[in-house]
């Protein structure tokens, strides 16, 4: 569990997990800020070249068609769905999460999916930009108190599969899940400057380095173990309709 208060270390740790931040569009610099703040190394991902030496991925929120459209231009559609059903872990915030769902109510129609995660969300789902709001809510796995959440034409989840596990609630509604090495939120954590859910997505990476150590392996190829425990949805994930 995430302890609070948070308190970012100083600098980099040494041999400190190689984290990567997908930089095609959306909140790319204050992710990397974030995830730098706790110590890790950070790498921005536009190539799929750039996916080989990763310990874990962060999709940013943005807009989510405009992304999906950029990972077809740039190849790293394929390349990325090959690498979460391999088992890199893969955090999402708002069209991150989207992008890793199996499914999308009120998408449009094209938007390529990654898959990851057994959910079904719905886009735009809290209403348009000026209904951006803020709230206080507590994430299972982090303690220190509720997090501060920023909704900005954030989707939420309708629909879950058994093996994925509700970490947070806004309203009844779901807007954070994990399933496996894969979380995802609704909101945008990069943007409060409370590092507790980045620390939470840390702290996974950590655990899937260490069964790797164990192994002998490298690289994302060496944690195909743990989806083997989820519903990773790989190929159930077609060319459908996203969100932001």
């Amino acid at each position: 569990m995430v302890s609070g208060p948070w308190t970012p270390p100083a600098q980099a740790r040494t041999g400190a997990a190689r984290l990567g931040v997908l930089a095609l569009q959306g909140d790319v610099r204050e992710h990397s800020r974030a995830l730098a703040a706790l110590g890790v190394q950070v790498v921005e991902v536009r190539r799929p070249s750039d996916l080989g030496a990763l310990d874990g991925l962060v999709l940013p929120g943005g807009e989510s068609t405009t992304i999906g459209r950029l990972l077809r231009v740039f190849e790293l559609l394929e390349p990325l769905r090959d690498a979460i059903a391999a088992g890199l872990p893969v955090f999402g915030s708002c069209a991150g999460m989207i992008l890793l769902a199996r499914d999308v109510l009120d998408g449009r129609p094209g938007q390529p999916l990654l898959g990851g995660l057994d959910v079904v969300v719905r886009r735009n789902a809290f209403g348009r930009q000026v209904d951006s709001f803020e709230a206080e809510i507590d994430i299972t796995g982090v303690a220190g108190g509720p997090v501060r959440a920023v909704f900005i034409r954030a989707p939420w989840v309708e629909k879950i599969g058994d093996e994925v596990e509700v970490l947070g609630r806004v309203s009844d509604r779901i807007v954070a899940v994990r399933q496996a090495g894969v979380l995802a939120t609704a909101f945008h954590p990069e943007l409060t400057g409370d590092g507790r859910i980045h620390e939470l997505f840390v702290g996974m990476v950590e655990d899937v380095r260490g069964m790797r150590a164990v192994r002998g392996t490298q690289g994302v190829q060496g944690v195909r173990g743990i989806s083997a425990r989820a519903y990773l949805c790989r190929a159930q994930v077609a060319d459908g309709s996203g969100d932001r």
